[in-house]
């Protein structure tokens, strides 16, 4: 077992997700300081968004400009800003002061994938390791659900379907200081907003399965985007895909930003069994439904609150600071954040086309590695 000691964490993004990070990496007992260019964003964060989530404002969490602190090395650095800010940010803080590992909020970058490979490069230069925050990948129902596959338990797979349609009224509660897509990169698809990017978890979820299962990576996008572009914003609000893997399989991803109440599902068939996948089943609770070969149905609930979505997340992410897991098989790693926003761009040039694509991942991760099929 790795030494247990105190852990250093900067947390850049004073928003929702730097709030919720923040929470988990304080229960863990872990040094936490919140940075944030905005001012008035930090002291959002001490006055409103943190005691309305939990209680009260913890005095044991530092708030900081990234000035102030930009000399003090940190164990875990955590990136919540803007999507289109990940790449600078991310290649500068590998530049200077590389901490053991990197953080960075979902998606990892934008669609056009720039500074996407300059990343990947760094982190291999630098030795840190680099996490895309799909934390549902490592949920307790993920966990359970990653057992009962390496049993056999659906035979070989069939397809794999993922929906993540959640309408985003809930995100703009959540940050009630805008007032709309239009206020932020949420309503730009460009930026990393719209469905394709705030609701990438579908497609991760479904590249987390397709490894689970040995089905290969997706290398053929057909995609179908409605585009909202009024002057004043250009979203996806529907994110369609068919996708078909290395060896053969065929599936689909479904995103949305208008679905009210929300539905956040996989479904994996086989030749011998199925198993479904839920995140919020009720208000508390996460679940899967499965059956074997005998054709028995079996649901199993997952209790869980909100700080939950996170806890495995950071508890991984603790272990991988601690020595107790190994990086090269972590599901949060920079290559899989990556692949995912390959399979996002290649669905945005598969719509404006008009024709599926190909993903070429020997040709790296930019836009030389998509190619329109004829």
């Amino acid at each position: 077992m790795g030494e247990k000691k105190m852990v250093k964490v900067k947390i850049l993004g004073a928003g929702s997700i730097g709030n919720h990070l923040a929470h988990g990496c304080s229960a863990k007992g872990w040094q936490v300081t919140i940075c944030d260019v905005d001012p008035a964003a930090l002291e959002r964060t001490r006055d409103d968004i943190y005691p309305s989530r939990y209680g009260a404002w913890n005095n044991d969490i530092r708030l900081a400009a990234p000035d102030a602190v930009a000399e003090e090395d940190f164990d875990l650095v955590i990136v919540g800003t803007p999507p289109d800010t990940h790449m600078d940010i991310a290649a500068g803080i590998l530049q200077s002061r590389p901490p053991k590992v990197l953080l960075i909020e979902k998606p990892v970058c934008t669609p056009d994938l720039e500074r996407a490979g300059e990343l990947l490069a760094l982190q291999q230069k630098t030795g840190c390791f680099v996490a895309v925050g799909y934390n549902h990948t490592l949920t307790a129902h993920s966990r359970r659900a990653a057992e009962l596959l390496a049993d056999g338990l659906v035979g070989r797979p069939l397809t794999i379907s993922a929906r993540f349609r959640e309408y985003w009224g809930g995100i703009f509660k959540a940050h009630p200081w805008l007032s709309g897509p239009s206020d932020s990169y949420l309503g730009f698809a460009d930026r990393g907003g719209g469905a394709g990017g705030e609701h990438s978890h579908a497609t991760n979820i479904w590249q987390y399965f397709a490894a689970l299962t040995g089905v290969g990576r997706i290398v053929e996008v057909s995609a179908m985007l409605d585009m909202v572009d009024d002057g004043s914003v250009r979203y996806d609000r529907l994110f369609q895909l068919n996708v078909k893997t290395e060896t053969g399989l065929v599936g689909s991803i479904i995103q949305d930003v208008v679905t009210e109440p929300p539905e956040k599902s996989l479904r994996l068939q086989g030749t011998k069994g199925f198993i479904e996948w839920q995140v919020n089943v009720d208000s508390g609770h996460d679940g899967l439904r499965y059956a074997g070969e005998d054709g028995r149905i079996v649901e199993e609930l997952m209790a869980k609150t909100r700080p939950d979505d996170f806890r495995g997340e950071l508890d991984h992410l603790g272990d991988i600071l601690a020595g107790d897991a190994a990086a090269d098989e972590s599901p949060l790693g920079l290559v899989k954040g990556l692949d995912t926003m390959l399979v996002v761009a290649a669905a945005h040039l598969s719509s404006r086309q008009k024709k599926s694509v190909e993903i070429n991942y020997e040709a790296g991760y930019g836009p030389e590695a998509l190619h329109v099929m004829a």
